[in-house]
């Protein structure tokens, strides 16, 4: 066959500005009209045969397809279908009604079988297989793999129980008071989100001893006996014992140290494990920051929010104010938290067997005990003054960290009958019925069976408290953290309170259950560190932001707060001349 010649082919196109087969009004294949497709359309699938058909109406039926199916897109189905067809009688509409009466005696629980209960909670009476009286399941078909299998849908739409929590969004905030007022006169110099501190990181030896002082009483080991049992339980007792909390800038023995240049950071255990839990706080607190030198003293003002021991300050409904309506008197952020104070202050008095014969005397006798000053005997207590590292690589010079750390008790090993150290708290419930109590459970019944979500509850509502007790035992190098549980005799009163049991724990394996991580606390410490000595000398505040997750530094005057207690006490003065002036005049 002879080659065509390119000429010839040329000559055959069509002279249209397009080619290719021709344009029918009627989009076509074979004669047979297809859907048109758009590009605004999604793509799914056009068949799957992994999972069940989607017109069964059995079980699930159209709850378990819409559940399965809403988030699909059918192919072509941004435009409306060409092959719908009329049907003059819908049969899936048609169902035979039997009206005989059932039996009373034939309650079929056999293969097949079930009675059929009306769901109290479903409106408009649809029943279902196999439910209970009580409760409907959620989506009507399979139950849901998770807690809550059973809902009762008082009110629910399309058989779906409210989920809890989901008008959470449009809660109005909350708006604390800082724990200080910001003068005007007070400089910002920095600002620090918490995002920016979960991020720190630096690895720290377990520290040295220095220094110890006091002594401590033996441990009462009949107070581990069954937590929870009706037969542990025991009254908490109010025993006057000289305990003192003095701070960082107070402490004698602190200054000895600092004279002799043994570190260039000086703190107390109390003060530290807040500024090393910041991220987990939602109260607002302050810390002192003193520079004198190139020394750097972390301190608290007198009657500082730190010495108060928080209740369920992390729950997700936390107790409200009195301000935000809170009509209870004995349940709001303040009396809950004097209540926790004293209870945390009675409670390790009452653990110890107070004995003159068998009692640990450290190396000093307590420092701030004067006994001639003082009527109450000493509290079991013992100080020891430890040294931390916070060096870097890149330091010309070593930065040493001392801190003030206290024990509470000591108890004798088991196995090796060497003496290891305690120390010792409280967890305190007010009422689990109470608004603020963050869904805990009842201790009294609880405790001995569920003690894992007991404490798994106190972890969630109490994060702050418990990693600051967990990091001050870690930095007293205690070998075990003792948890009492004290509950109200009458949730009505915070009078009398209950302990209910005691639960130890190695602080460092508590540690890993609260994902507590003390190298971030320790990158936190040296960061502020490094704020404080880039600066020149003077007084330093560490401000926490009331409603928001935010710390600020402000630069204050070196007499910030000793004015302001010079001034208190000139205002009391003229408040009571001008009663005597009033009391003379009614005379």
């Amino acid at each position: 066959m002879a080659p065509i010649p390119l000429s010839d082919i040329v000559s055959a196109l069509p002279n249209e500005d397009s080619w290719g087969p021709a344009t029918a009004k009627e989009t076509t294949v074979d004669g047979v009209p297809y859907a048109p497709y758009s590009k605004g359309d999604k793509l799914g699938r056009m068949a799957d045969w992994t999972t069940e058909g989607k017109d069964r109406e059995g079980r699930g039926g159209r709850q378990q397809y819409n559940r399965n199916y809403r988030d699909q897109q059918v192919y072509g189905a941004g435009t409306s279908s060409l092959f719908a067809v009329q049907v003059a009688e819908d049969e899936s509409s048609f169902s035979v009604v039997d009206n005989t009466r059932a039996s009373a005696k034939t309650r079929g629980f056999g293969r097949g079988g079930g009675t059929i209960f009306r769901g109290r909670g479903q409106r408009g009476g649809q029943a279902q297989r196999g439910g209970r009286g009580a409760f409907q399941r959620v989506g009507g078909g399979r139950p849901q793999q998770g807690g809550d299998r059973y809902y009762d849908n008082r009110g629910g739409r399309g058989g779906r129980g409210r989920r809890f929590g989901w008008r959470d969004y449009d809660k109005p905030q909350r708006n604390r008071d800082a724990s200080v007022n910001v003068k005007p006169d007070w400089q910002m110099l920095e600002e620090i989100d918490f995002n920016r501190l979960a991020k720190l990181n630096l690895e720290t030896n377990d520290g040295e001893d220095i220094d110890s002082y006091g002594f401590l009483y033996y441990y009462d080991r009949t107070y581990d006996k069954q937590p929870g049992a009706k037969t542990s339980e025991k009254k908490l007792n109010v025993l006057d014992r000289a305990a003192y909390n003095v701070t960082t800038s107070s402490d004698p023995i602190i200054q000895e140290l600092a004279e002799k240049d043994e570190a260039t950071i000086f703190a107390t255990d109390n003060i530290l494990s807040m500024l090393m839990c910041a991220p987990r706080s939602v109260y607002s607190w302050d810390l002192v920051i003193l520079r004198q030198g190139n020394k750097v003293y972390i301190d608290k003002r007198d009657g500082s929010s730190l010495d108060m021991v928080s209740v369920n300050e992390n729950a997700a409904d936390a107790p409200l104010e009195i301000s935000e309506g809170n009509k209870d008197s004995i349940n709001h952020p303040a009396a809950l938290a004097l209540e926790a104070t004293f209870i945390n202050h009675n409670f390790p008095n009452q653990t110890v067997l107070e004995s003159d014969s068998q009692k640990v005397e450290m190396a000093h006798e307590n420092p701030f005990y004067n006994a001639s000053e003082e009527t109450d005997p000493p509290a079991s207590k013992a100080y020891k003054y430890r040294r931390f590292d916070l060096s870097l690589e890149r330091d010309e010079e070593p930065l040493h960290l001392i801190v003030r750390t206290e024990l509470d008790a000591v108890v004798k090993n088991n196995i090796s009958g060497e003496d290891q150290f305690l120390t010792i708290k409280a967890l305190n419930e007010f009422d689990h019925k109470a608004q603020g109590s963050g869904g805990a459970l009842d201790w009294r019944t609880k405790l001995a069976s569920q003690r894992g979500a007991v404490v798994a509850t106190e972890m969630k509502n109490n994060s702050c408290k418990l990693a600051r007790w967990t990091t001050q035992s870690i930095l007293a190098k205690a070998d075990v953290m003792k948890l009492g549980f004290v509950s109200r005799a009458n949730p009505k009163s915070a009078e009398r309170h209950t302990v209910l049991g005691v639960v130890g724990y190695k602080p460092r394996d508590f540690a890993v259950q609260m994902n507590l991580n003390l190298s971030n606390g320790w990158g936190i410490v040296r960061t502020i560190v490094d704020m404080c000595l880039k600066m020149p000398e003077g007084k330093y505040v560490l401000v926490k932001d009331p409603n928001k997750p935010v710390l600020r530094l402000y630069e204050v005057p070196l007499s910030t707060f000793e004015e302001n207690e010079g001034q208190d006490d000139d205002d009391d003065d003229e408040d009571a001349a001008g009663e005597g002036e009033e009391n003379e005049d009614e005379e």
